[in-house]
């Protein structure tokens, strides 16, 4: 099938149609500026007929036997197996993304859907004890009802399915909405691959649409109880605060900074290939990415010298060509912000190692050092190839510049000492860190999330099941109670 054809349509109760608003996301090849698809917005009264949607298909869905809806994630995974190289040239044309980062959100996908498998038969609840005789004590872990996902555009098909796929797992509806510049990997793929499984018309709904205009009807709508997002942290703040307001829970999987510090003791070449992996991959459109990358300074001149002979390695351009590292990025929008970032940085003092230039949306590696300690790029987030290269002088300052953030998502510990490692990581305030690997990992069962900035909540295994699931308390008194009147 034509997935740019086929797929540039809402998905709403089970059927395929164009949407109801006055004007078209342009869905766009980031690399040669192609036109892939063209899909009408979804408007308010669209957002609202896909929760009520959701909210009739959901009853049904929660009481369908769990090894029934079981064989639809089943299903599911032999799809996207079966897909593999139609989704992959997908990812390269959407997304900009290349071959290696195509096979490694796909992979993660077929993991989290297989995950998703055991979730549908995740036990309902326990017996808890009583002080009182005769009272029997039901805990029951029941479904919110209708989840609210909004997703990302940099792993557009993994991020939606890695809560879509739980949510639906644990007896619940989903309505999807993803990035306007990833539609068809973000939102309508993963309702097809669902709808070829045989998950029932209405369970999971797909709006395309825009804030422009929905405004935060899909966050402010009374049917969803949860709503997930993964995004950055300004607008998870609005996500956040438009909840709490409206007393929905929210689960913000946001940005980082984060840190990857290198050891006096560390394996140099090793670290360097981890760094340079950590921060370049998916162009550095990653939120768990090495932005900043800290060296003992008694070490610092050779992980300079070969980081920096490494770097000048990889490939940028076309990212259908197989020998392509880094594509380009989502959009013109990125592209300049991230090359203004440069750019104000060598403004205040910072000396450039490696730079090229920027042609289209293609932002050519670049290596920044002598960063001065008040420039406003070592406390951001960079959605982009840019590294900065810190020295420190011992663990304690170590520790020091990589928690001066407001960020605090991943991060990594270099050093032939496990267990020192293991120390300096528990100091560092992010809610994943990795010791002697690179720092881009997620795994189905490992609680996922970040803090400070970085989100609240976390994603995956039994904290999933946290976050689209609620306790209800049913007690049986077995004989009779005595009352004081």
């Amino acid at each position: 099938m034509s997935y740019f054809t086929d797929l540039a349509l809402q998905y709403i109760d089970g059927e395929w149609r164009a949407g109801g608003g006055s004007w078209d996301i342009i869905d766009f090849n980031p690399y040669n500026e192609e036109k892939l698809a063209s899909i009408t917005v979804a408007t308010v009264d669209e957002v609202d007929q896909a929760y009520r949607a959701a909210e009739r298909a959901q009853v049904a869905w929660a009481e369908t036997n769990p090894y029934t809806r079981r064989a639809v994630f089943e299903r599911a995974v032999r799809i996207i197996e079966e897909r593999e190289e139609e989704l992959t040239e997908a990812i390269v044309a959407e997304l900009g993304g290349t071959r290696v980062k195509a096979a490694f959100e796909l992979h993660l996908a077929r993991e989290f859907m297989r995950e998703a498998v055991s979730l549908s038969l995740h036990p309902a609840g326990r017996i808890l004890p009583s002080p009182i005789d005769g009272k029997e004590n039901r805990l029951y872990r029941l479904p919110v009802g209708v989840v609210g996902v909004i997703s990302p555009f940099n792993f557009p098909f993994l991020l939606s399915i890695k809560s879509v796929a739980p949510a639906l797992a644990l007896g619940n509806a989903v309505v999807l909405k993803p990035h306007q510049n990833t539609p068809i990997l973000g939102g309508t793929m993963v309702a097809k691959v669902f709808e070829d499984a045989g998950l029932p018309p209405g369970v999971l709904n797909v709006v395309v649409t825009d804030i422009a205009e929905i405004g935060d009807a899909l966050i402010e709508h009374p049917v969803p109880k949860v709503i997930s997002f993964t995004g950055s942290d300004r607008v998870g703040k609005h996500v956040a605060t438009v909840c709490a307001s409206h007393f929905k829970r929210s689960v913000l999987e946001l940005g980082g900074n984060s840190a990857l510090i290198v050891l006096d003791d560390a394996d140099i070449d090793y670290a360097v290939d981890a760094a340079v992996f950590s921060r370049f991959v998916h162009q550095g459109q990653v939120c768990m990415a090495a932005n900043r990358v800290l060296v003992d300074r008694s070490v610092m001149a050779e992980f300079t010298e070969k980081f920096v002979a490494k770097v000048r390695t990889l490939k940028t351009g076309d990212p259908a060509d197989p020998g392509t590292h880094l594509g380009p990025l989502i959009n013109s929008s990125q592209a300049e912000s991230v090359t203004t970032a440069v750019e104000q940085a060598l403004a205040a003092g910072a000396t450039a190692l490696v730079r090229g230039t920027t042609e289209g949306n293609v932002v050519p590696p670049t290596v920044l050092t002598d960063i001065p300690a008040d420039a406003p790029v070592l406390s951001q987030e960079i959605f982009g190839p840019v590294v900065l290269l810190i020295p420190f002088d011992g663990e304690d300052e170590a520790v020091r510049i990589a928690n001066d953030t407001p960020y605090g998502l991943s991060g990594g510990v270099h050093t032939a000492d496990v267990e020192r490692g293991v120390r300096i990581a528990k100091r560092v305030h992010t809610g994943m860190i990795h010791i002697n690997d690179g720092i881009i990992h997620d795994e189905p069962i490992v609680p996922f999330g970040g803090e400070k900035h970085s989100g609240l909540g976390r994603l995956n295994g039994e904290a999933t099941v946290e976050a689209f699931t609620t306790q209800k308390w049913i007690s049986v008194q077995h004989g009779r109670s005595g009352f004081p009147f």
